[in-house]
């Protein structure tokens, strides 16, 4: 993370996705987490760097946590157009590091205070980690048991043959049949690596297919963090022998003292409370989508924060009318006037992006041009995997009357499966 928000400054992204748009859309029930000014986003953006690095070297540990948690929290709740699965990933992470005495060995943390340094830690700091990584690989596999993605080797049949000028590799990925090949691989691979991970006997080869299967993702697709992440973060699957020869080149000594802050029972109890209640829900999570009709590669309803990772190939455009029919008023509206290209993509795509736009547009046609009851309708037309564009959002329907929230949108039309 500390590389990733270097790399985020020195790219201009911080300005291009927060600074130079006007509008940002919210996850529900976090509206009111606003852009800061100019200065005090780059301010936003030094602590996580700083709070990143002082994790990274164990110096005042935790208060580096809370500090990473509240900063890189507060900047990925500024604008949902910007969620990734790896920054969802690292905030639960970081969460869990919270619980785990990682700056008790080799840390800075452990020179400031000799006598808090220890060569052993409860095992239940190892599992979460372990379970919070497995979580993701296993709804990440049962995501792609999908007709799409194992009958259509969709969206691999449209992106591998882009990536046919890759050198050596090229010709094989242009081939029919690689789309298939890699589907399935990768669908095995997500559903069961967690397995293979734990097992004493197959870790090792487990885990080169953990540096073979990320690393060609890194190579094939842009998917920023995440094959970094997943390659450093599934190590914590080794035992601790493997780490202590990982570090012997540093001349670290693993230390004879095993003991840990003695905690109260009532203490215990609730952290282990705590942290059941964490992983219940980030079992359910997932399974949200269950509660809604309707394709969720369609709809979109409960796919984030559930590990879709890679299904998509989505495009598609809107139209935005506001009318008032009672003063004989109406226009349609440039999305760019308002939006980013990032932006307006992501919410073309997105139905509660289409319906905060619609409504922020109702408010900006109460407000300053004096529309008493503005009606905004959307003309949405969506691809969904490689298919004919078809009609996504009622045209009919006045979408500034519409409630934002977690109840099923009746507006989304339904999913047609016409193939190209």
């Amino acid at each position: 993370m500390l590389l990733g928000s270097l790399r985020f400054l020195y790219e201009g992204w911080l300005k291009e996705l927060y600074l130079d748009t006007s509008f940002h859309f919210k996850y529900y029930g976090f509206e009111w987490v606003q852009v800061l000014p100019e200065a005090g986003m780059y301010a936003l953006m030094g602590l996580i760097c700083l709070s990143s690095l002082m994790i990274l070297l164990g110096l005042y540990y935790r208060l580096a946590l809370l500090l990473f948690l509240g900063s890189f929290g507060y900047l990925e709740l500024i604008d949902a157009s910007n969620y990734l699965n790896h920054y969802y990933l690292t905030l639960l992470l970081a969460f869990l590091l919270l619980f785990i005495p990682a700056n008790r060995a080799f840390s800075l943390d452990v020179l400031r205070k000799p006598a808090m340094k220890t060569g052993k830690v409860p095992v239940w700091t190892i599992l979460i980690l372990i379970a919070q990584l497995s979580i993701v690989y296993s709804y990440a596999g049962l995501a792609k048991l999908n007709p799409d993605w194992l009958l259509e080797a969709k969206p691999l049949a449209i992106w591998l043959p882009e990536r046919a000028d890759t050198a050596i590799i090229g010709p094989i990925l242009a081939q029919p049949a690689t789309a298939y090949i890699f589907s399935w691989i990768g669908a095995l691979y997500d559903c069961s690596i967690a397995v293979w991970l734990w097992l004493d006997k197959t870790r090792g080869l487990a885990y080169l297919a953990v540096l073979g299967f990320h690393l060609m993702t890194w190579l094939l697709f842009n998917i920023g963090l995440f094959p970094i992440i997943m390659i450093l973060s599934t190590l914590i699957f080794f035992p601790g022998s493997f780490h202590n020869r990982l570090l012997a080149p540093l001349n670290y000594v693993p230390s004879q003292n095993v003991k840990l802050d003695d905690c109260s029972p009532l203490f215990k109890k609730s952290i282990f409370a705590g942290l059941a209640l964490f992983f219940l829900i980030q079992l359910a999570t997932p399974m949200r989508h269950l509660l809604y009709p309707g394709n969720v590669l369609w709809t979109e309803e409960g796919y984030r924060f559930s590990w879709r990772v890679m299904l998509l190939e989505k495009s598609g455009h809107v139209t935005f009318r506001v009318a008032d029919e009672a003063q004989g008023r109406h226009t349609e509206i440039l999305n760019e006037q308002y939006l980013s290209d990032f932006q307006e993509k992501q919410m073309s795509i997105q139905p509660d992006f289409i319906l905060q736009f619609a409504h922020h547009l109702a408010e900006e046609f109460r407000q300053k041009h004096g529309m008493k009851n503005p009606i905004v309708t959307a003309d949405a037309h969506v691809s969904l995997n490689g298919r004919i564009s078809q009609q996504f959002i009622d045209p009919k329907i006045n979408l500034a009357k519409q409630v934002s929230g977690f109840a099923p949108k009746t507006w989304i039309l339904p999913f047609q499966n016409h193939q190209p």
